[in-house]
């Protein structure tokens, strides 16, 4: 196995630049994958990866190891993994992707999840992660939210991203005039209680930035407006938390 120690060998810093550039990755079509999870679910999806690597410390034993035997991984001295930054503790595995071509067109028949200017990475990665998990199909990212395919939003979702179709810098105004279901925004402003409204068909839901909500001008687009009510002494909750309570609320109603 090939051990890198210095920051100035070039593939580490191609590495570096797949962590920290969204243009470089748009360049290369690649990103980078943390986790024996997330490497998985990848594999599982689109076949075995070839670019693999391993800090030197993951080489002495434990699922890291056992995952990698009978491969050969590029190793990199554990100060240089640090270094790339992806996440506070990372895994100790990474592998450099193919970014996954989306050829689907947008379904305007179909539930669907609306994210508009949340930049956040962890909170893209967990909405993805929750309309996955949710029976949810595809996901619509509105200009100004964070990079789908960024390693800290693909850590976040943990494999959600290769069971969704996933449309960023979309035109969410557009997708709501045209949407042959009902469209449904959370917000305080003449809005009803989750579980006192009633839709039938397919559902678009759209969540908002942190702290700014959804525009003004999808508020208006919405055929719902709904409200999660919260006897609790609190004021808000985060949009990951209110996106799951909808998200679940709905999947109950389907199934019920």
């Amino acid at each position: 196995m090939k051990l890198i120690q210095s920051r100035d060998n070039a593939f580490f810093k191609q590495l570096k630049r797949l962590a920290e550039s969204g243009r470089e990755r748009r360049k290369t079509g690649q990103t980078l994958l943390d986790g024996v999870h997330l490497v998985e679910a990848y594999e599982k999806a689109f076949g075995p990866l070839e670019n693999l690597i391993v800090a030197e410390s993951a080489l002495a034993g434990g699922e890291i190891a056992a995952y990698l035997e009978g491969r050969q991984p590029v190793v990199l001295a554990d100060a240089l993994m640090r270094d790339l930054g992806l996440v506070d503790t990372p895994s100790g595995l990474l592998a450099v992707a193919p970014m996954p071509q989306q050829t689907a067109a947008i379904d305007l028949g179909n539930d669907a999840v609306l994210l508009d200017g949340v930049q956040d990475p962890g909170n893209v990665g967990t909405l993805l992660r929750t309309a996955a998990a949710s029976g949810v199909k595809q996901v619509l990212l509105a200009p100004g939210c964070a990079s789908a395919w960024s390693p800290k939003v693909l850590r976040a979702g943990q494999g959600a991203h290769f069971v969704l179709v996933i449309h960023e810098e979309a035109d969410l105004a557009a997708f709501m005039a045209d949407y042959r279901g009902t469209t449904a925004v959370t917000c305080l402003d003449g809005a009803t209680s989750l579980y006192e409204a009633r839709w039938t068909g397919p559902l678009a839901w759209v969540f908002g930035a942190e702290g700014l909500g959804v525009r003004r001008e999808l508020i208006e687009a919405a055929k719902l407006r709904i409200k999660i009510p919260m006897p609790g002494a609190v004021e808000s909750l985060n949009v990951g938390a209110a996106a799951a309570v909808c998200l679940f609320e709905a999947l109950r109603r389907r199934l019920g």
